[in-house]
């Protein structure tokens, strides 16, 4: 069986302003391992880890589907629980920093027994920042916002051309309106000037038929 040398996190700064920590470990089926991660606040984690179990017959490392592992990621000062979950013997696990500060990424397995003297290897990828594959979901994501945009701004000409048809609907509705009561007007007084002449006319000739009745 191979020694469990002494596990350190080296730091490696790489393009597009992300830190990755690769290494391997062992642990045994029933132990628990913990890494500090100084991170400041609002910042993506994600790890990968691939877990071999220990093979007695043929003498190496090798996959267990059945073998699952435990991740948990807690703030060291508060410690608030950011990350619990359960995966297979190879997986990822991704989280966001609340606040700066230390994280602990412990990684364990799903064995419960303590009588249990399985060893595992554990190979770990901790990837600290933004990275290319973000980088293109950004784009992405950038290009679906202005698309969106784009569309806003099509249904904003959209409303602005209705409002300015409906400005122009009450434009002619207010002329005609206008031009109508300004024609019922001067057909009122046409009707009043005739009504006035007829009475005239009315009266005169009545007073000219009772004149000629009194000469008769």
């Amino acid at each position: 069986m191979p020694t469990k040398p002494l596990v350190s996190l080296p730091f490696l700064l790489l393009f597009f302003c992300a830190t990755v920590n690769a290494l391997h470990f062992y642990l045994d089926a029933n132990e628990r391992r913990c890494f500090i991660e100084e991170l400041p606040s609002d910042t993506v984690v994600e790890g990968h880890y691939r877990a071999l179990e220990w093979s007695e017959g043929p003498q190496v490392y090798v996959e267990n589907p059945e073998l699952g592992i435990i991740v948990q990621v807690d703030e060291t000062d508060s410690s608030h629980t950011v990350v619990r979950t359960r995966g297979p013997h190879d997986g990822r696990f991704t989280f966001t920093s609340h606040i700066a500060g230390d994280h602990s990424i412990c990684l364990s397995t799903n064995y419960t027994s303590w009588f249990s003297h399985t060893h595992i290897r554990m190979y770990l990828d901790v990837v600290v920042g933004s990275t290319k594959a973000n980088v293109e979901q950004d784009r992405s994501h950038v290009s679906e916002m202005a698309a969106k945009v784009r569309d806003l701004n099509q249904k904003l000409e959209d409303i602005r051309r209705e409002q300015q048809y409906q400005r122009e609907r009450e434009a002619d509705y207010r002329d005609l309106s206008e031009s109508t009561n300004s024609r019922a007007v001067w057909y009122s007084v046409a009707q009043i000037l005739v009504i006035i002449v007829t009475c005239a006319w009315q009266l005169r000739y009545l007073r000219r038929f009772f004149e000629d009745r009194k000469m008769r």
